[in-house]
């Protein structure tokens, strides 16, 4: 059993993240061991989690998984842990409809039973700060909001005006601290969003830490998780007779994974072997398999280009039959080139990056041939979200069947060749933990 927290707010752009970096940073100069989330598919805000807490974010999401399996990830992540921090997406109730709850921070709350810290952009209100807080409090009466923090407070004046509007109106969760504004606390932004905790100076956690202990309490924000315990969950690992050697790319350039993907994996039987595409010139040894996951290689694509020994022994191992399982960034590296900077080619395929989004959203993949992943048939969902394109010859296989979340087609997806498998679509092997199982026992049969 541990004590937690999820950090929410009204709407994206309210100072979630700052406020979530900031109070584990806080915590964790406090000698506190933080097992930090994120509720939703994003890749960034887990990372700098990660970075300041010294252990893996992972993802809370209500659409790709089930409640069971949402509450063993999170059980089996809080091993270890003094208490646990989840940050919010979007706006406490928005979720993938405008009807439910489905994939909402109120949802993942519930589930949890995490009380709500509420934290609201007040900039350019006062009681009506009250009003708008009033509304979310009832909103949802099976939700608890313990909490309340205004954010980008422009004086100890304006301060004091949101302290009264709170304390006048009944009912209203107390207000446990007023972050001013801050512009060297802000945190800078790429065409995917954040920048990466891989290329953020590491002084930044600092600066946040600092922040939030001058305004907060952290006496009471750790009471408050302490008076509200989470359930309790026992996660049992099965016993794994042989461990099987993956290689998996890890550096600035491939930097995005679901913890919970590496978790099934390693729980399958997998010993995960870090390698970096930019850096090192040799696969590491006995590999069974290679997992390369997404991140920025079009931002390093001129050092992926030059480094050609790696380039040229994946392409060696694709076309011997290696299984190699790839998606969006590490995708992008598997084709011909990006933006002309020439790659593995694996694919015979052209990358080229584009001014504007490509695709954002959910995705439902439906296998439609067996491959490295599954049979066909196979259900699995993932996330989609990129600003690149790819020419595919048409002769290329296609695998993927993607749709929606509400059943529409997108069209045919997936590329294969031989026993290697891209796609845009970063999968949450949680949402069918059998993918990661029948990755493993496909590598395992080609030993």
């Amino acid at each position: 059993m541990i004590p937690g927290l999820l950090i929410a707010a009204p709407s994206s752009g309210s100072g979630k993240t700052s406020l979530t970096l900031g109070l584990m940073a806080a915590l964790k100069r406090r000698g506190v061991a933080v097992a930090p989330f994120k509720v939703g598919p994003d890749y960034i805000d887990p990372g700098h989690h990660a970075a300041i807490c010294g252990r893996p974010s992972n993802n809370l999401d209500s659409w790709f998984c089930s409640q069971k399996q949402v509450r063993e990830t999170f059980a089996a992540s809080c091993s270890g842990a003094d208490i646990a921090i989840a940050e919010g997406v979007m706006g406490l109730f928005d979720g993938v409809s405008g009807a439910d709850e489905e994939g909402s921070s109120a949802q993942i709350a519930k589930w949890l039973g995490l009380p709500v810290l509420l934290v609201v952009d007040a900039r350019a209100q006062a009681r009506s700060f009250a009003a708008l807080v009033k509304g979310f409090g009832t909103f949802d009466p099976d939700l608890q909001i313990a909490g309340l923090i205004a954010n980008r407070v422009g004086s100890e004046r304006h301060a004091q005006l949101l302290r009264e509007a709170v304390e006048s109106t009944p009912g209203l969760p107390p207000l446990l601290g007023c972050l001013p504004r801050s512009e060297e606390i802000v945190l800078p932004e790429r065409h995917l969003g954040l920048v990466t905790a891989e290329d953020l100076a590491g002084e930044h956690g600092g600066k946040l830490a600092a922040w939030v202990e001058q305004h907060l309490d952290l006496e009471i924000l750790q009471t408050l998780a302490a008076n509200n315990v989470a359930f309790s969950l026992e996660v049992t690992t099965p016993a794994v007779e042989q461990r099987l050697r993956i290689g998996i790319a890890r550096d600035r350039a491939f930097c995005f994974y679901y913890p919970e993907n590496l978790r099934l994996l390693e729980q399958a039987g997998v010993e995960l072997v870090p390698f970096s595409p930019l850096h090192e010139t040799q696969l590491p040894d006995n590999l069974a398999g290679i997992y390369l996951g997404g991140g920025y290689p079009e931002l390093h694509a001129e050092q992926l280009q030059k480094n050609e020994s790696l380039r040229w022994q994946i392409a060696e191992q694709a076309r011997a039959g290696l299984p190699i399982y790839a998606e969006c960034g590490g995708f992008m590296y598997l084709c011909a080139a990006i933006d002309d900077q020439p790659m593995c080619g694996v694919f015979p395929a052209q990358v080229k990056m584009l001014p504007r989004r490509r695709a954002l959203g959910y995705r439902q993949v439906e296998l439609r041939a067996d491959s490295i992943l599954g049979p066909a048939r196979t259900l699995v969902r993932g996330h989609e979200f990129h600003y690149s394109e790819v020419e595919m010859p048409e002769n290329v296989e296609r695998c993927y069947r993607l749709s929606r979340r509400g059943g529409e087609l997108l069209g045919i997806e997936g590329y294969c060749s031989k026993n290697v498998l891209g796609s845009y679509v970063h999968l949450h092997f949680g949402s069918n933990p059998q993918v990661a199982e029948h990755f493993v026992r496909f590598c395992l049969k080609r030993q």
